[in-house]
């Protein structure tokens, strides 16, 4: 008898290093292509930080002007969000992710041409529209390829992205910015040019690296195949009998809202600071080369803390505590930086803020991903993006108000770390849906 039960067991354990391989696989395959697509977006989301430190004057935009230009991307990108991602079901992932990066390429590009005020927020509006749909599309991608346990440490992988484009560009962005005359262009033209080219190269690149879903790629055996597609197959009738997998679901469960809001205030804060770090470190009094290397610190560091506070969270069984933990350490930081008037002691703080986004981004989006399935994920996913991009206008554009009513950063930035003390109460009182009373399946 008892050696049934070794050979049982044994035979469980080769199943489950065999199923692990064949995730790895799909992993090594897909994920640095997938990473370094993202490391261009957020590149081209937010060189118009670095572009402003001469383009704000060669323009004529007050600072209110600029933040509410630079904010008018995540409105485009909120319009076009939900429809995107359901096309995205339509066409495919391989078809649809090249057309977001191709058509944003082209226009990132032709924003280096503006001539004023308006032109400039509607070509960051256009951009918007052109890149809707890409997150949350590839979370939904993430679907059809990785089961639970592997889709989190996928997600932590890909959203490294974020500061590795900040370590990777602020430095570059700081140097092209040095390069004025460049091709006939002043600097900040031609930084919007040379960085937004690799975006129409990754999308040609799309039709041939991506797969719509393991039963469509050549480079897995059928067994392999079958096996992965099996395990997907599984975990979604589970999460559609327990939550329903009807985008009508999606769109009337007030978690998702909840989630969305969530994501509201997070976005106020990495892509408000983000936005406007160039110019709190230009208030240093340094060039603007060295702009770019002390802006990417903060990223550095948060490359790392949040790859550990995934790793961290993805052993524990609730891991609210985590995710709101995470937030509430950056509104501390930010509070606390207002009170700093050495650039050295205030970086630090910043830092602190940065790092400690990012590590709630790592492990936020495990939580929806956790009780969505189907065309749920599919709209519930672009809701919960597309409304916490909303936090891409608000936060450029509050900063910037109120820096020009005030004359300094101050009460801008603590009105942002109010916001994410908001965003970590509501993460607290939501709780894990996962792990929450569920509801069956409504019809389509």
């Amino acid at each position: 008898m008892s050696t049934t039960y070794a050979t049982a067991d044994q035979d469980l354990a080769k199943t489950k290093d065999q199923g692990d391989a064949i995730v790895s696989k799909a992993m090594w395959r897909l994920i640095p292509f997938i990473f370094v697509c993202y490391v261009v977006s957020y590149l081209d989301r937010i060189n118009v930080g670095f572009a402003a430190l001469t383009m704000n004057h060669d323009l004529g935009l007050t600072a209110t002007q600029y933040g509410w230009g630079a904010g008018l991307f995540f409105i485009g990108y909120f319009t076009f969000e939900i429809p995107s991602n359901l096309l995205m079901q339509r066409f495919g992932a391989r078809i649809w992710i090249a057309r977001i990066m191709i058509t944003w390429g082209l226009i990132s590009m032709l924003t280096a041409f503006v001539v004023g005020p308006k032109s400039f927020a509607l070509a960051r509006f256009l951009l918007g529209l052109a890149e809707a749909g890409f997150t949350p599309g590839i979370y939904l991608y993430f679907t059809s390829w990785f089961p639970g346990e592997s889709r989190a440490k996928a997600t932590a992988a890909f959203l490294v992205g974020i500061p590795i484009a900040n370590i990777i560009g602020s430095p570059i962005s700081g140097a092209i910015m040095q390069m004025d005359g460049l091709w006939g262009m002043k600097s900040w033209q031609a930084l919007l040019v040379l960085e937004a080219l690799p975006a129409v190269i990754l999308g040609i690149a799309c039709l041939f690296v991506l797969g719509d879903r393991p039963s469509k790629v050549k480079w897995l055996r059928q067994d392999e195949k079958d096996w992965l597609e099996g395990q997907l197959a599984s975990e979604q009738a589970t999460l559609a009998a327990k939550h329903g997998s009807t985008l009508r679901g999606a769109m009337t469960n007030w978690r998702v809202f909840a989630l969305a809001f969530i994501n509201f205030c997070c976005i106020v804060g990495s892509v408000g600071i983000g936005l406007w770090l160039p110019q709190i470190v230009k208030g240093f009094g340094v060039s603007s080369s060295t702009v770019g290397l002390i802006t990417a610190v903060p990223y550095a560091v948060g490359a790392v803390s949040m790859l550990l506070w995934a790793r961290v969270t993805r052993r524990k069984t609730n891991r609210i505590p985590y995710v709101a933990g995470a937030l509430a350490l950056a509104a501390t930081a930010l509070a606390i930086s207002v009170t700093l008037d050495d650039p050295l002691q205030k970086m630090i703080a910043i830092t602190v803020t940065v790092a400690s986004i990012l590590s709630f981004q790592a492990t936020f989006w495990a939580i929806p991903s956790g009780f969505l399935t189907g065309r749920a994920a599919a709209g519930g996913l672009a809701l919960i993006v597309s409304i916490g991009n909303l936090g891409g206008f608000a936060g450029p554009f509050l900063i910037g108000l109120i820096r020009e009513a005030t004359h300094n950063f101050t009460y801008s930035l603590l009105a942002v770390a109010a916001i994410l003390v908001l965003g970590t109460a509501a993460m607290l009182l939501l709780g894990d849906p996962a792990r929450q009373q569920t509801k069956s399946a409504s019809p389509r």
